[in-house]
């Protein structure tokens, strides 16, 4: 099993560690090039979503990785990886020049919806399928609303931290930087190997 993890900007190097963790294999996607490479799975972590928006669309990977996200690649997004997928990004139009995504994912993303870094915070909360886990969220996004198959998988305060839709997975929150790996493992074992 091999998990091609988008490594242009944000926390990469985090999930790289989860996945050597528990023994899977992995490499960094950084170009057009590194695309063409077999992978099983693909992960985009957190960090700025604008940013590796932009980078996906000038490094010629934007369309490509949506295409076979939609011909079920099975993807995990974390926090930026959370905003790329979502199909609508409340306070942005994602499909405008200045806002690249891939748009893949029926739900409705809220950006920063807890504010900025001195927002950040930690709890515990149950997640379907999986239980009670650690959830780190830093300037995190949530999930306004979950649309056609998309399914709700866990809640903070009343709002939606993680979904899944087929083979889309992703959290609001950072499972990479705490070290429970049920999170991860769940990706790897119901869907990457799954398909």
């Amino acid at each position: 099993m091999t998990i091609a993890v988008l490594a242009l900007q944000g926390a990469f190097l985090e999930h790289e560690q989860m996945l050597s963790r528990i023994g899977a294999d992995w490499f960094e996607v950084r170009e057009a090039a590194d695309w063409t490479r077999h992978k099983d799975g693909l992960i985009l972590p957190g960090g700025e979503s604008t940013t590796q928006g932009k980078l996906l669309r000038d490094l010629g990977l934007l369309e490509t990785i949506r295409t076979d996200i939609l011909k079920g690649l099975p993807v995990f997004g974390t926090c930026a990886g959370l905003i790329l997928l979502a199909r609508e990004v409340e306070g942005l139009s994602t499909s405008t020049v200045d806002h690249p995504s891939l748009s893949t994912m029926d739900i409705t993303a809220c950006r920063n919806a807890y504010g900025r870094q001195m927002g950040s915070f930690f709890t515990e909360a149950e997640m379907k399928g999986i239980g009670r886990i650690p959830m780190t969220f830093i300037r995190a996004p949530y999930i306004k609303e979950v649309k056609a198959d998309a399914e709700t998988l866990a809640t903070v305060d009343g709002r939606i931290v993680a979904a899944r839709e087929g083979n889309q997975l992703v959290t609001a929150f950072h499972p990479e930087l705490n070290d429970d790996t049920r999170v991860h493992r769940y990706f790897l074992d119901s869907m990457v190997g799954a398909r």
